[in-house]
């Protein structure tokens, strides 16, 4: 099968914003729906959001989803039914399984600076699990050395973070200016572009914001064209697939 690309624009996003909030939506959610834009492969939500400083998410419940949060700038408290407790930074990868049902809130650490952050909700292929955490923290050195793999359920994958979904896996780049890394071939492919400029080989350029759906992703090349920190979702079912 031929790969087929679909870029996705930043400003083509819906956007909620409240006097504490501004979230920026690549597929449906909330208020915000199109029946046309639900999901890609596993993958349901990839919310970019800041929060402003000592402000955030009031406690509120999930239930069956794997919610991967990753920090961009600032630092993010987290608090759960569970007990579980911390602080996430640049570099702490975060799973949430939410499975029969939590309880948590999400909040800015900072009382002076605002928070930004890439939250990522994939379905699990296990339901009403006991809800569980888990955080690790990448260096620096590793993400700069090509895609790290830092949260999957692939069996074949070392990472960072295990996720309950056996057809799914996040990994991250962190890309100077000329620097290139080969994505992985699969039937679905999500790449975000957190920050920076790429070009993804055969599709097109990508700016801050920007995504691109791979379907029938081939392993095709990823370029920076300037400092850039990429986040690629590589997907072997679909949804209720």
């Amino acid at each position: 099968m031929t790969a087929t690309g679909d870029i996705r624009r930043a400003a083509d996003r819906a956007v909620t914003r409240t006097p504490w909030l501004e979230s920026r939506h690549s597929f449906s959610f909330g208020d915000h729906y199109d029946p046309d834009n639900t999901h890609h492969g596993l993958l349901l939500v990839n919310n970019d959001d800041v929060v402003a400083p000592a402000t955030g998410f009031d406690t509120h419940p999930h239930r069956d989803m794997e919610i991967v949060t990753w920090v961009l700038e600032g630092e993010l408290a987290h608090r759960d039914s569970a007990g579980h407790q911390g602080v996430i930074y640049p570099g702490l990868a975060q799973r949430m399984s939410a499975g029969s049902g939590i309880l948590h809130s999400e909040k800015n650490d900072s009382a002076t600076r605002p928070v930004h952050f890439v939250q990522m909700w994939i379905q699990p292929d296990e339901y009403d699990i006991a809800p569980g955490y888990q955080q690790q923290q990448i260096d620096d050195h590793l993400l700069r050395g090509g895609l790290v793999t830092i949260a999957s359920g692939i069996a074949r994958h070392d990472a960072a973070i295990k996720l309950h979904q056996r057809g799914a896996a996040l990994h991250v780049a962190r890309l100077d200016t000329g620097d290139t890394v080969d994505l992985p071939a699969a039937p679905y492919l999500h790449v975000f572009a957190a920050r920076g400029t790429v070009t993804c080989e055969g599709v097109g350029d990508l700016g801050p914001g920007d995504a691109v759906r791979l379907t029938d992703a081939d392993g095709r090349r990823l370029i920076a064209t300037e400092p850039a920190e990429v986040l690629a979702w590589e997907m072997h079912a679909r949804l209720g697939g």
